[in-house]
């Protein structure tokens, strides 16, 4: 692995990630081009509003949407989708969030969408109402979500749907957009982690979604505190008046018309709910470097490489007593390749709750896929590991795994 770190020089432990592009362990690893660029912009002034007009017509372009805007991450394109939502184009509205009196401000979402990562609408303001039940863990051939709960869920209180997208998730994106439309409600896609396929980018506005919001630091490997919101040019012109910096004197606002059309505005609005989530040149520019980047790179070699490094895992893997791996080639929760390891506590030395204990508390920490424990079950995931670094998690694995 690699020679002394800056977080060795720190005290801090190092980690190996073999789980994934996880934000607890820094996401993935940013593009060298992208940092010499973020280096470049540190240096000069520009104006942000500029800045974010052209990432507008680079976002919009890639994915097919009028318009988009770089936040300070995926959660925060969730606020900002969300106060877009509530407020419009009304400045007062703008002003008064998160408090909602006399607004639609309901968010509308399948049950079983409901994720932590929602609070950001309600910290927006919103009222998150739930439609659907959970049967369909119950085995009983039951839908979670009928199409028709949705549309009977909206009111004049609907400010918009929430959706998250995942291969599990239902009723699919197009029936509930084809709702949302015939009655004018928007829709919010998370789309968070839905990336690689690059075809995602444009696949939920084909779809009719009205924003989606996309990391910026995982697959795209931009900065990590940066995400992607694409969508209505009115809904992002919202974003952009709720979190660009408009402490300006109204006789010299002028603002890029690509971004905002100051003649639908009914003066300068003040500081937006979204102005703590803002976002630096440096990390601005770390992203549209990024991006062009990701939709130039060859997606097909880069999963023949981890379909390769899965596979080394699995085989070295399944000579050991007591453990089970299972090469998935990816598509369902994961966008990669991974390695489904089921370990048997009767047959190994360790279970797999001891084993995800014991290599986090390693120097360098290991962090491999731990959110089947109570399956007996951890995962591997090549996305972030180096030859020399899936060496390591090997070796870390049947150390720890192989009989005494």
């Amino acid at each position: 692995m690699s020679d002394r770190t800056v977080y060795d020089e720190l005290g801090v432990p190092r980690v190996v990630n073999a789980s994934g592009t996880k934000t607890r362990i820094g996401g993935s690893r940013i593009r060298p081009e992208a940092v010499e660029a973020m280096g470049r912009a540190a240096t000069e002034f520009v104006r942000l509003s500029d800045l974010q007009a052209e990432a507008s017509e680079r976002i919009a372009e890639a994915t097919g949407s009028e318009a988009g805007y770089v936040t300070c991450g995926a959660d925060a394109g969730l606020l900002l989708a969300a106060a877009a939502a509530l407020a419009g184009d009304d400045p007062s509205v703008m002003d008064r969030l998160p408090k909602t009196d006399g607004i639609p401000d309901e968010i509308i979402m399948p049950r079983t969408h409901r994720t932590g990562y929602d609070h950001a609408f309600r910290a927006a303001g919103a009222t998150i109402i739930d439609v659907g039940t959970n049967d369909r863990t119950l085995g009983t051939g039951s839908t979670a979500v009928e199409p028709w709960e949705i549309e009977a869920a909206i009111s004049d209180r609907t400010a918009a749907i929430g959706y998250v997208q995942k291969p599990y998730t239902e009723p699919a994106l197009s029936t509930v957009t084809d709702i949302a439309a015939d009655h004018g409600v928007p829709v919010i896609v998370d789309a968070a982690a839905e990336l690689p396929p690059t075809a995602n980018l444009s696949r939920f506005i084909d779809e009719g979604a009205d924003l989606v919001v996309f990391s910026g630091g995982k697959a795209i490997r931009g900065p990590q505190t940066t995400g992607i919101v694409a969508g209505r040019r009115d809904l992002v012109e919202s974003i952009a008046l709720q979190q660009l910096d408009m402490h300006a004197a109204g006789d010299v606002w002028e603002p890029p018309r690509s971004l905002i059309e100051t003649d639908s505005i009914d003066g300068v609005p003040r500081q937006g709910i979204g102005r703590p989530l803002k976002v630096g040149k440096e990390e601005l520019v770390g992203l549209l470097v990024a991006l062009e980047s990701f939709l130039d790179a060859d997606h097909e070699a880069a999963r023949d490489r981890w379909l390769e490094a899965a596979a080394d895992v699995t085989e070295e893997l399944s000579s050991l007593p007591g453990v089970d791996p299972t090469l998935d080639a990816g598509g369902g929760v994961s966008v990669a390749p991974e390695v489904v390891v089921h370990i048997d506590p009767a047959g190994t030395p360790c279970s797999a709750t001891e084993l995800v204990r014991t290599l986090r508390a390693e120097t360098p920490r290991v962090f491999v896929g731990a959110d089947r424990l109570d399956e007996d079950v951890i995962t591997i995931n090549p996305m972030c590991l180096d030859d020399s670094e899936l060496e390591y998690v090997i070796d870390r694995l049947r150390t720890h795994l192989a009989p005494a």
